[in-house]
């Protein structure tokens, strides 16, 4: 093969044309005489909708169309974005139709116009009249299984969606003979995506009658199904293509959209119709993160050996199942991939509110997990006076370690060597020296926290991912992937490991980064951190077989065996002697115009990728508390990985950088806040909530120990959903070693901590009090 490529920090290939604005989203396509689809939400968090009367709506010049609940063509449907699978009691809960007749969160659907241009849709919203019966509503889990509550959907008694949990070894046993049981309790709050581009989709019927759709989405073939699933449809009956697209994180591994602006379309007789989302409107019936109260309780060694762990935990998921019960699950499945444990026993519970609906969001229920974990073994740390990095080394797995209940093996384990990497970076043993005697207002602490990660879904889902190779008359390469680039450089990384493969340039990698189903290779799309290490086996697969054709010809041009050739930087070279034989063009030229042989180069394959390597990670982070205000200043975070080989360095630095922001967003200032009187969202907007700014970003740094991992491709794991999961505990855990006060919730609000410090007896009594607060 030529040079290294992979491992290098090549430039990603859409970089220009997202910065110069030549990159093409779903809103900058057009078709002719383009219609306008809105949608009319319900004002109540739980309501019958009695009657619809749209007759002046539908009389109002420019509009086309008005769509009510209740058409026979319409099916159930489930919006989680799952493969499908062959087994009914392992599919997706199907409790959504395009329209509802029961509102079931104040913005739910109950009606849609389909008009001219915006301002004709809108003025027809207002002139339709819908008659509710008005519902209590619960908007707490507690609330809703209480008795007597009202049911949200009649077939989930108590309002549960599932409780399902998992477990190995005798929990009980382990506690009752413990040196040591600690308990703890922790909660998460809901909070949203913010993804640059909002939802958005346009579809139309094409002359062969098929139902077309462009659509900003991270699963178009899973969009694709559901839609067909909603409308009653063959599945071949729809195509969905997906180009840039403006971020996900999740939120658009749902089917949000697509499904009424298809209905809207054939409504209108298959005219083009645009259905977007406003910014409001995405807060409130896009997805949002689950909000998880956790109970722990751990058995523990008087010598501090973990020996066993219970967790109860209760998920918020709001109105419709989405992704549901999997994200629970999923967020309770990661951590035994960290620690030594004789027993586990993770009970959750999944409970369906009258909130707007929570779904995938990055690290899918990791983040709130880990934040409850981490703090509680912080927690235990202190109790027992062990150094909290000391006891975490103790704890851990090691390579070899085979999961009980999946039988994933962990084949690499860097995590502490990411423990000593960032100890290092933060001079953690000089600052805890430095904080050790603080006095005054302002109070330093240092942090840290760990983290497990598995890159894909195996056993529990399909992992099914696709790749075509094209080789053009020139040498170069046409990739085509089913895996949806979304922000993260996914496609970058997949041309720098064909081009190390055929032994050609990154730049003659051509990766066509939208996705149509007609024509792309099936993938379920980009979620699960599996686009590199899972996709990436596809691609691999598919550049080995154009290469063994590229050989095999160059091998027929001059008499020796293929095994004795080599591709290096575009020429064909004896190995041994390394002298030239061809160049890949003639190859290739040979390929399509030989008279006798003429066969062009191409591989079309799908990979089955049935293992999943376990990243792995920490946070370190030193923080500054005011004790007057509750202010949580970040001083310096480090936020170190163990994701396998990395592909491209640089790429994997944006990563770290964008996933930490959002979790110190998460942590110390977001917070989807509803109106308890009424169930209707307070701050659905960019003002009201407070994401952070640059101005509250501090500098962000990353560190990777590689390892090689023979279960990702090239030796790569996950990495994009891992930033995200560890910042928030190490944060908390910093404050605590800063002032001595535990927080068992984020986000740490200032007024929070403010009275946390006070309950804690921390603040001198000559303090400011809440006339200091922001």
């Amino acid at each position: 093969m030529g040079m290294k490529i992979v491992g290098t920090s090549v430039q990603r290939l859409d970089a220009v044309a997202k910065v110069t604005g030549r990159a093409r989203y779903s809103e900058d396509f057009f078709e002719r005489d383009m219609l306008v689809g809105k949608v009319l939400r319900s004002p109540h968090a739980h309501a019958r909708v009695l009657r619809v009367d749209a007759s002046r709506a539908r009389a109002l010049p420019g509009v086309e169309a008005v769509l009510v609940p209740g058409d026979p063509s319409w099916r159930p449907f489930g919006t989680a974005g799952h493969p499908w699978s062959l087994d009914p009691h392992h599919r997706d809960a199907q409790d959504r139709q395009i329209l509802t007749d029961k509102a079931r969160f104040v913005g739910d659907a109950v009606a849609a116009v389909v008009a001219v241009d915006l301002l004709t849709a809108q003025k027809a919203l207002s002139l339709i009249e819908v008659e509710y019966e008005v519902l209590p509503f619960v908007l707490t889990p507690e609330d809703a299984m209480a008795e007597g509550a009202p049911l949200i959907h009649e077939d989930r008694p108590r309002n549960v969606l599932s409780d399902f949990g998992v477990g190995f070894g005798d929990l009980d046993a382990e506690m009752a003979k413990a040196d040591h049981v600690f308990e703890g309790h922790f909660e998460t709050s809901v909070v949203q995506h913010c993804h640059i581009e909002n939802h958005n989709a346009f579809a139309f019927v094409d002359t062969d009658g098929r139902i077309v759709i462009n659509s900003s989405t991270q699963i178009p073939h899973i969009v694709r199904r559901v839609v067909a699933q909603a409308l009653g449809l063959p599945w071949g009956r729809v195509k969905v293509i997906k180009p840039f697209i403006g971020g996900g994180f999740g939120a658009k591994q749902d089917v949000v959209v697509e499904p009424l602006v298809a209905a809207m379309a054939l409504a209108v007789g298959g005219r083009p119709v645009r259905y977007a989302l406003t910014r409001e409107e995405v807060f409130i019936d896009s997805r949002t993160r689950h909000a998880f109260r956790m109970d722990l309780k751990t058995a523990v060694s008087k010598d501090g050996e973990l020996k066993a762990i219970g967790i109860r935990l209760l998920s918020n998921s709001g109105a419709y199942a989405s992704h549901g019960h999997s994200i629970a699950m999923a967020g309770g499945g990661n951590f035994r991939s960290l620690y030594k444990l004789d027993a586990v026993k993770f009970e959750p519970k999944t409970v369906t509110t009258n909130l707007p609906v929570a779904g995938a969001m990055r690290g899918y229920g990791s983040p709130q997990v880990f934040f409850a974990l981490e703090s509680h073994l912080e927690d235990i740390a202190r109790a027992l006076r062990l150094d909290p990095m000391a006891f975490r080394l103790r704890n851990l797995i090691g390579v070899g370690y085979t999961d009980p209940l999946t039988g994933i093996t962990v084949r690499s384990m860097g995590v502490p060597e990411c423990i000593e990497k960032g100890r290092t970076l933060i001079r953690w043993d000089e600052k805890k020296k430095a904080n050790a005697n603080q006095t005054g207002d302002l109070r330093r602490g240092v942090g840290m926290a760990c983290f497990s990660y598995a890159s894909g879904t195996f056993p529990f889902s399909l992992e099914l991912s696709g790749a075509r190779i094209v080789m053009n008359q020139d040498g170069s390469i046409t990739l085509q992937v089913g895996a949806t680039e979304i922000g993260q450089g996914s496609d970058t990384a997949f041309a720098q490991m064909a081009a190390e493969i055929l032994g050609i340039t990154v730049d003659m990698v051509h990766v066509v980064t939208s996705q149509d189903t007609d024509v792309t290779p099936f993938d379920p799309g980009s979620y699960a951190s599996r686009q590199t290490s899972i996709c990436g086996v596809a691609v691999r697969k598919a550049a080995l077989e154009a290469r063994a054709k590229v050989l095999a010809i160059a091998a027929r041009k001059c008499g020796l065996p293929a095994f004795e050739l080599d591709i290096r930087d575009c020429r064909i070279v004896e190995k041994a002697l390394g002298r030239e034989i061809c160049t890949l063009e003639e190859v290739a030229m040979d390929s399509y115009y030989d008279r006798i042989h003429a066969d062009p180069i191409r591989a079309d394959v799908s990979a089955n990728v049935r293992n999943s390597a376990i990243a792995y990670g920490t946070t370190f982070v030193e923080v500054e508390v005011d004790l007057r205000t509750g202010k949580v200043e970040v001083l310096e975070l480090y936020n170190i990985h163990d994701s396998g080989r990395i592909i491209n360095p640089k790429l994997a630095e944006g990563q770290v950088h964008g996933g930490v922001s959002m979790a110190l967003g998460a942590a110390l200032l977001e917070q989807l806040l509803v109106d308890p009187a009424t169930g209707k969202t307070l701050n659905n907007n960019l003002l009201d909530y407070k994401l952070p700014t640059i101005l509250d970003t501090p500098k962000i740094n990353a560190a990777f120990v590689e390892t090689c991992d023979a279960g990702g491709s090239f030796g790569s794991k996950a990495l994009g959903e891992c930033p995200v999961i560890s910042p928030a505990p190490a944060i908390r855990n910093a404050v605590l070693d800063a002032t001595g006060v535990a927080f068992d919730r984020i986000p740490l609000y200032p007024q929070a901590v403010f009275e946390k410090f006070r309950e804690a007896g921390v603040i001198r009594p000559q303090a400011p009090a809440t006339a200091a607060l922001p």
